[in-house]
C-alpha cells in the first residue's frame, strides 16, 4: 500500500508535474514573481532534460489555459506537421510500409515544442528566455539525477545504439557503459546556449522571436534536414531516411484556437483540445455516463467500471472513424449530449467485443482497413500494462509516453500542458544539436480518405490531451497526465472520483483506476484487445470477479500501477490547491 499523500495547498501559487524538479522549478519561478506561464515554461524545459525517455527538445507540446484577464479557454497547439514530402504513396507505396514505422526519421514531424513554449512564454508570460531556459540549460550542462526508469530505458536499447544509432550511442552511453546517477549533455546545452546567443532584438517579445527564427529558419532546422537526409535504422529492420526538410520547419508556427468546451453535467464545464488530439474523447464518456456513476468510500462500484469501459469503447470508437486534422471532423455532434443519449442504449449488460463507432448527424462512420484488426497490442512482448511510461524492444521499438506540468497563481493564470516526443529511444541523436526528432507521424494511416490519414502539411492524431475543469463558468482546475491512449481515461477515473466521488484532488488521484485497451492503439504496431479491460487491484477483487463475469478480459496490473496524474486547482477559499500521483515515485506537488 502506496503511503497516504495530503493535497498540497497556499495562496500564492500551486503547481505539479511528472518530475519533482519540474515542480520546483516551476515553485522557484512563482516565489521569484514570475506567474503561471513563465513558471510552466521553465518546468517544460527542465522535463526535456530530467526526463528524457518521456519527452525532449525535438518533441511538440498542447496546452489548454485561461488568463487572470479572461477566464475563457483557449488551446495553445505546439503539435508539428506532416513534411511536404509525406504522403500515403511515397510511404506506403514507395518504401512498401503498411503502417508509418514507431522509431527513426520516417516518423519525424517538424519538432513544435519550441516554438510552443516560446510563443505561450512571449504572449502571457512575463520573464526573458534567458531566465526560463537558466534551469534546464544548468541541468543539461552540469548533469542532473537519473529517475529509476531511465537506466533501464537505455539497457533496453544499448545495443541497438551501438550498431545502428552511433551518435545516440555517444550521448547516452558515455565510456560505453550505461549511466546510473548523474548524465550530462553538453551538446544540448551548447544548442540552447546559441539559441539564447541569437536571440537579440530591442524588447523581451523580439529576442524571443529571435530565437523562434533561429531554431525554425536558422542553423537547428538546417542541421535537422541535413541529418534527416542520411537513411538510418527504424523498428522495421531497414534504413529509412527522414522526409524533413528546412523548408517543412520554416512554414510552420505553433497557434491558437479555442478550446472544445462541453457541459457535462452538475454545472461542470470540460475544456480540451480539438478532434485533432484525442481530446473530445473525455466529454464524449462523460456524455455517456451521466447521471449513472456510483463510489462507495471513495472506490468505484463495478457497475461504474463497467459502464466507463464501455463508454470509453464507445468514443474511442468515434475517435478512430472521426478525430483527425486530415478530414473535417463532426466535432460539435459528437460531445452533443444527444448524439450521447443515441448511443447510450449500447451500453449493455455485457463487455462488448467489437469497435462501433456511431453516426453523428446521420453521416456514415469509415474505419481503415488496419484498423478493422484486432491484435494483441503488445505482440512484440515490449512490455504490459503499467504507469504509463514507455517500454522498448532490443531492436528499438518504443511505446510512446510523456510528462505533463500544470501551474496555477493567485492572479488567475491557469496552464496545463502536455509535452511529449523527442524521447531519447525514438529516433538517433541529432550530434550536432544533442537531441532527437520524435515520431508522431506513427499515428497516421497509411490509407487515403480517413480523418487521420497521411497528409501533407495536416497535424498527426495525437493522444497528447491536457485538460481544464470549470464549475459555473469559473475554471477550478487543471489536470492531466502522461499514458498515450490512457490518458483520457486515467482523467476519466480522477474526474469521476473529484466530481461524483467526492474526493480532494489528491485523494481523487490516488483512488483506484482502470483503463480499455478494446480499440485501436496510437502507437505502432497498432493492435487492439477486444474486451481487454486493465484494472488496478484496489478496486477490490469482488469488483474483479464481477468485471469477469460481464466478460471483460480482465488484467490486474497490481494495486498502485495506472496513471501518472497531476492536477492543480483553485475556488472554494483562497487557497490554491496542488496533488500528484502516488504511483510513478518520481511526481510533485508544492504550493506557496
Amino acid at each position: 500500500m502506496a503511503p497516504t499523500k495530503h493535497e498540497q495547498r497556499g495562496p500564492a501559487g500551486a503547481a505539479s508535474s511528472t518530475h519533482y524538479l519540474g515542480t520546483s522549478t516551476a515553485m522557484s519561478v512563482l516565489a521569484r514573481g514570475g506567474n503561471a506561464f513563465d513558471a510552466a515554461v521553465a518546468a517544460g524545459f527542465v522535463l526535456q532534460v530530467v526526463e528524457p525517455h518521456l519527452c525532449g527538445p525535438g518533441g511538440e507540446v498542447p496546452a489548454v489555459f485561461v488568463t487572470a484577464s479572461d477566464a475563457v479557454p483557449r488551446v495553445l497547439c505546439g503539435q508539428g506537421v506532416a513534411p511536404a514530402a509525406a504522403t500515403v504513396e511515397r510511404v506506403r507505396d514507395g518504401f512498401g510500409l503498411p503502417i508509418v514505422p514507431g522509431t527513426g526519421l520516417l516518423a519525424a514531424t517538424v519538432p513544435g515544442a519550441w516554438d510552443g513554449w516560446l510563443t505561450l512564454l512571449r504572449d502571457h508570460g512575463t520573464w526573458s528566455l534567458a531566465d526560463a531556459l537558466a534551469p534546464a540549460l544548468a541541468y543539461a550542462a552540469g548533469g542532473f539525477p537519473l529517475v529509476p526508469r531511465i537506466p533501464p530505458t537505455i539497457a533496453t536499447v544499448a545495443d541497438h545504439f551501438r550498431a545502428h544509432w552511433p551518435s545516440s550511442a555517444r550521448t547516452w552511453l558515455p565510456d560505453g557503459s550505461v549511466p546510473r546517477s548523474v548524465h550530462r549533455l553538453p551538446a544540448l546545452a551548447a544548442t540552447w546556449q546559441r539559441l539564447l546567443d541569437a536571440a537579440t532584438g530591442p524588447s523581451r517579445e523580439a529576442r524571443i522571436d529571435a530565437a523562434r527564427d533561429a531554431w525554425y529558419r536558422g542553423f537547428v532546422a538546417e542541421e535537422i534536414a541535413a541529418f534527416c537526409a542520411v537513411p538510418v535504422r527504424d523498428e522495421t529492420g531497414r534504413d529509412h531516411p527522414g522526409l524533413l526538410v528546412a523548408d517543412d520547419l520554416a512554414r510552420w508556427s505553433a497557434t491558437y484556437e479555442d478550446a472544445l468546451t462541453v457541459d457535462v453535467g452538475g454545472g461542470w464545464t470540460v475544456a480540451k483540445p480539438g478532434g485533432w488530439s484525442q481530446g473530445p474523447v473525455l466529454p464524449q464518456m462523460l456524455q455517456l455516463l451521466r447521471d449513472d456513476v456510483r463510489y462507495a468510500d471513495g472506490v468505484a462500484t463495478a457497475d461504474t467500471v463497467h459502464r466507463a469501459a464501455e463508454a470509453a469503447k464507445l468514443a474511442f470508437a468515434d475517435r478512430e472513424a472521426w478525430y483527425g486534422d486530415s478530414a473535417p471532423v463532426p466535432l460539435d455532434a459528437l460531445v452533443s449530449r444527444a448524439y450521447a443519449d443515441g448511443r447510450r442504449a449500447l451500453i449493455g449488460a455485457e463487455a462488448s467485443r467489437e469497435l462501433r463507432p456511431g453516426a453523428p448527424d446521420g453521416r456514415a462512420p469509415r474505419l481503415g482497413e488496419y484498423a478493422r484488426r484486432p491484435g494483441m497490442r503488445r505482440s512484440d512482448g515490449t512490455g504490459g500494462p503499467g504507469v504509463g511510461e514507455p517500454t522498448v524492444s532490443r531492436s528499438g521499438a518504443v511505446r510512446g509516453d510523456t510528462v505533463h506540468v500544470d501551474v496555477v497563481d493567485a492572479a488567475g493564470n491557469m496552464v496545463s500542458a502536455t509535452p511529449s516526443g523527442g524521447w531519447l529511444q525514438s529516433s538517433p541523436t541529432i550530434p550536432a544539436l544533442g537531441f532527437c526528432l520524435g515520431t508522431r507521424a506513427q499515428m497516421f494511416w497509411l490509407e487515403e480518405g480517413l480523418p487521420s490519414s497521411l497528409v501533407p502539411g495536416r497535424r498527426p492524431r495525437t493522444t497528447l490531451s491536457p485538460s481544464l475543469g470549470l464549475h459555473d463558468g469559473e475554471p477550478r482546475i487543471a489536470f492531466g497526465t502522461p499514458g498515450g491512449d490512457q490518458q483520457d481515461q486515467w482523467q476519466l477515473c480522477f474526474w469521476l472520483a473529484h466530481t461524483v466521488g467526492g474526493l480532494d484532488l489528491q485523494a481523487a488521484i490516488d483512488a483506484p483506476a482502470w483503463h480499455s485497451t478494446a480499440f485501436p492503439g496510437s502507437f505502432a504496431p497498432r493492435g487492439w484487445e477486444p474486451a481487454g479491460l486493465v484494472v488496478e487491484s484496489r478496486l477490490g477483487a469482488a469488483t474483479l470477479e464481477d468485471l469477469r463475469r460481464r466478460g471483460h478480459e480482465v488484467v490486474d496490473a497490481g494495486e498502485w500501477a495506472l496513471g501518472r496524474m497531476c492536477a492543480v486547482g483553485r475556488g472554494g477559499g483562497p487557497l490554491l490547491r496542488a496533488a500528484a500521483d502516488t504511483r510513478s515515485g518520481v511526481g510533485a506537488a508544492a504550493a506557496l
